[in-house]
């Protein structure tokens, strides 16, 4: 669905049960900026279930001096979902309300010495198309974020 991803030879992908910690599970680069997509396995069904970033891009591309914060790791770990609750407090009780064995993450790294792909432009491109066929963005994502 997202061949435009395949161009990032920086990638992986990791494996999250709700009695996991997150923090140790999580192979994502904490130095390096991207994208990554959270499906969610359930009585033998794959769903994507969100598409999210990292970094805080600031004003656009800052020419001459990048300003991007937080890392993949950083962001997945502990980035803020839902009410407002850093994600590994808030998947794993997420997953449990929806019954949810497990969670497969895949991530890729946008932003580096080879690309210059701003994570919230990749982003916002991959919920236009998930929309564009679906009608709507993943469960876990809001509408406010494809803008």
């Amino acid at each position: 669905m997202f061949d435009e991803l395949e161009k990032y030879t920086k990638q992986g992908n990791f494996f999250y049960q709700a009695t996991d910690s997150l923090e140790e599970v999580c192979n994502a680069p904490s130095d390096q900026y991207g994208v990554f997509l959270v499906y969610a396995l359930k009585k033998g069904r794959v769903e994507l279930i969100y598409i999210g970033k990292s970094g805080v891009d600031l004003l656009g591309a800052v020419e001459g001096g990048e300003y991007i914060s937080d890392g993949l790791r950083d962001n997945l770990v502990e980035g803020l979902h839902f009410d407002e609750t850093r994600r590994k407090n808030s998947w794993p009780v997420q997953m449990l309300i929806e019954d949810i064995e497990a969670l497969h993450v895949h991530w890729y790294v946008t932003y580096d010495g080879k690309f210059k792909d701003r994570p919230k432009y990749i982003k916002s491109k991959l919920l236009q198309i998930y929309q564009s066929i679906y009608g709507k963005t993943p469960r876990w994502n809001f509408s406010s974020d494809l803008t």
